[in-house]
């Protein structure tokens, strides 16, 4: 019995660890965020609240505690006050899931909080509840807009999972395993399944903005057509824990898209010539790995212009699903059909895939690109199609 209370308790310090990490990450990612965008677009961005503007993240913790609580009259106090705790709970949870590092290396203790064989599903179901908390918050609301932007932030969420769901299957496939310590000891047995599954990499990396409502991807809060979508309603606290949700699964997804297709936390074995080890360093690589995809997900936001809606159902169900499942078909065929014959082949043929996408984009991009225009009967169609 005590062995099992000091595992409870050693498992306990770790998730607030963790917890600890991930706000503290996403508080200064708001503001890492905001000072290279305001670089990519000629201005400084905040830098007034402290030296060089380090006491933003603070500032802004501040306003939204202190800030007045506003309660719409019509809305389920209920639901409304839970779906941001459910948001946020998810996000956090979804992490502990993810090695950082090898069996014992925290202190002699292992750098995860929890380790499940069905690691890999059991993060994607975590991930895949906090659509609750975005819907029931637009619904709980007892409002139009956030009732509106709630249902289109289902639909897109709900979409594009089934694109990352079929984009990692050919992933696992090769692996054979679903746990995340399977997958990156395979890795550095075998090399980054990047080599292997380049064109579920991209697959993977474009279903993931839409998961964490990025931009292009960011309808959920399109201010300018659906005031702020299933957030109108939300004030003080309890919209910044609908903010700290998003920018938690955008770390997670960071973490995910490291662990699954660059090694995880092991680093580059070619290193270890120089520094002996280095490779196995915990967390030290996979916290790197996170901060390029960070960079990625920012670089996007200042660089691409939000989709239209219909534009955006198009591009997943027209696009990244067919994809996904031609990847999935043709990993399995290779699988069952090359004998005693190395990956590399299969490497080659994901790689080509994904260079015929990027060279056909101009032919592809009418597959989202134009709506469909329907006409009453008997109507003429002018010339050029007008």
């Amino acid at each position: 019995m005590p062995d099992l209370i000091a595992t409870l308790l050693i498992s306990l310090l770790k998730a607030v660890l963790v917890v600890l990490g991930l706000l503290t990450t996403f508080a200064y990612m708001t503001l890492i965020e905001r000072r290279l965008l305001g670089r990519m677009q000629l201005r400084p961005g905040p830098n007034r609240v402290g030296p060089m503007g380090l006491l933003q993240p603070a500032a802004d913790a501040i306003k939204s505690i202190f800030k007045e609580d506003l309660t719409v009259t019509l809305a389920d106090k209920l639901v409304y006050t839970l779906a941001p705790i459910l948001a946020i709970g998810m996000a956090l949870t979804a992490f502990g899931g993810i090695p950082a590092g090898p069996a014992g290396s925290l202190f002699g203790e292992n750098p995860w909080v929890y380790n499940l064989d069905a690691g890999i599903l059991a993060l994607l179901a975590l991930t895949s509840m906090g659509v609750y908390g975005i819907f029931l918050g637009g619904w709980a609301s007892g409002s139009k807009y956030p009732m509106l932007g709630a249902l289109r932030s289902s639909a897109q969420m709900i979409s594009y999972e089934l694109g990352m769901g079929l984009s990692i299957l050919g992933l696992l496939m090769i692996v054979g395993t679903t746990s995340f310590q399977g997958i990156v000891g395979w890795q550095a047995q075998n090399g980054v399944l990047l080599l292997f599954q380049a064109l579920g990499f991209a697959l993977f990396l474009i279903s993931s903005f839409a998961e964490v409502n990025r931009t292009p991807f960011d309808l959920p809060e399109a201010e300018q057509e659906i005031v702020a979508g299933y957030l109108t309603e939300y004030s003080a606290i309890k919209w910044a824990l609908f903010q700290m949700a998003e920018y938690v699964n955008m770390i997670t997804a960071s973490a995910v898209m490291a662990t699954l297709f660059f090694g995880g936390w092991k680093g580059p074995q070619v290193l270890n010539a120089v520094i002996p080890g280095i490779s196995d360093w915990p967390i030290v690589w996979l916290v790197a790995k996170i901060a390029f995809f960070l960079f990625l997900f920012i670089w996007v936001r200042g660089t691409l212009p939000r989709l239209r809606y219909d534009q955006l159902m198009r591009f997943g169900w027209k696009l990244i699903l067919p994809l996904a499942l031609a990847n999935t078909v043709m990993t399995a065929a290779f699988l069952a059909f090359r004998g005693t014959g190395g990956l590399w082949f299969l490497g080659v043929l994901s790689l080509a895939g994904l260079l015929a996408l990027l060279v056909m984009s101009d032919r592809v991009r009418v597959l989202w690109n134009q709506p469909t225009v329907r006409r009453p009967e008997g109507e003429a169609v002018r010339a050029g199609g007008d």
